[in-house]
């Protein structure tokens, strides 16, 4: 690399490449910008290399491109500056495709594919091909992966979904989140509940620790060292979580641990959010209830365990702790549960609770609408 000093300007100068420090600014200020694409800032990333004077193959496999391209882009800025950059391939413009044929790639995409084609859900290939097959409509598969993106369809991705058919789901819903947003003043909010059979797996051979270039490994088969029962009541005020692993799940184990989960609360009015099992309301409990007078009781709706937020948390500890642990024995598998929830107690935060009563409700009313609507038009 030579630097040339001038009175205006200096120049970095490398074989084939010359741009002013202003212009190195300008690169500078490119890649800098949160509203530029990835592409464009390796483009002038390899502008600024090579005017650094590093060779054609370093900066190719510094950018992970073939040496080709790091000349197209020294080309395309010489010739044409930021705007060569933005536009890597001014050849023909893009064809025009017919506003007709993207309102069908829409509907087809909202639709499950014919019976005929053996399809669960779309791909941008399959969809093109029916196209062309079907319809006579010839449109790339890239052109269905741009509708796709411009207007955030992903047939690729499902979920899941469940109405419950609780006669009492609005009372229970605003009994429940009014818990959560407007809790009475000095009383104590505790979310209960189970997570059953939580299995020791062990793997049958080492896990391969992640390395430079390689994630984590692990066999696909495993062994089994029995189950646990996991019992947890998180204080939604404060995030805490108390945690007791059992080896059964009945009426008494679960007495037994709310017992211990309300102990630390002793003299407050307790509201317990909990859900619709049988083991809830055993007549052991009921009668402990009756003598306790200042715990209250507050069941979700039926089919509705995801508005008791414990079940969050228990989401959180099987994909950090458990889904991918090792576990040589029920008991190596409860010390890391244990651990888990030490860990998570030295800084305790409650979940931050938005949804009210009412947009739930909205929200349940809508999907039972369309649920309505697609029964209608399959009838038909």
């Amino acid at each position: 690399m030579i630097l040339l000093l001038s009175p205006d300007a200096v120049r970095l100068v490398s074989p084939g490449m010359e741009i002013s420090s202003e212009q190195a600014d300008e690169l500078r200020e490119l890649l800098a910008s949160p509203a530029v694409s990835a592409d464009v800032a390796l483009r002038a990333r390899i502008v600024l290399w090579s005017a650094e004077g590093w060779r054609r193959k370093d900066i190719a496999e510094l950018a992970g491109v073939v040496p080709r391209t790091v000349d197209r882009c020294k080309a395309r800025y010489a010739e044409r500056g930021i705007a060569g950059l933005e536009n890597s391939q001014p050849g023909a413009p893009r064809v025009q495709v017919p506003p007709r044929v993207r309102a069908r790639v829409i509907a087809l995409t909202r639709m499950s594919p014919p019976a005929e084609t053996g399809l669960s859900h779309w791909s941008t290939r399959s969809l093109s091909a029916f196209l062309k097959r079907q319809e006579g409509v010839s449109v790339s598969w890239h052109y269905v992966a741009r509708v796709w993106r411009e207007e955030s369809l992903q047939p690729h991705r499902s979920g899941t979904f469940k109405i419950s058919k609780d006669p009492a789901f609005a009372d229970k819903v605003a009994d429940v989140v009014g818990l959560y947003l407007d809790p009475p003043g000095g009383v104590v909010v505790l979310s209960v509940d189970e997570k059953t059979q939580v299995q020791a797996l062990d793997r049958t051979q080492p896990v391969l620790p992640l390395a430079f270039g390689a994630t984590e490994k692990r066999t696909h088969d495993y062994v089994r060292h029995g189950t646990t029962n996991l019992f947890a009541a998180l204080n939604v005020g404060t995030g805490e979580v108390l945690g007791e692993c059992r080896p059964s799940r009945n009426g008494a184990d679960f007495l037994a641990f709310l017992k211990k989960a309300v102990k630390p609360h002793r003299g407050k009015e307790i509201h317990i959010v909990l859900d619709n099992l049988s083991t809830h309301t055993t007549p052991e409990v009921k009668e402990w209830l009756a003598r306790n007078p200042h715990i209250h009781f507050h069941f979700t709706p039926i089919g509705s365990s995801w508005i008791n937020q414990v079940e969050i948390w228990f989401g959180i500890i099987t994909r950090q702790s458990i889904r991918r642990g090792t576990f040589a024995s029920v008991n190596v598998l409860i010390t890391q549960i244990r651990s888990f929830i030490d860990s998570w107690n030295t800084d305790a935060r409650p979940f931050t609770w938005t949804a009210t009563a009412g947009e739930i409700l909205a929200k349940v009313r809508i999907t039972q609408t369309n649920i309505k609507k697609l029964v209608q038009n399959n009838a038909k």
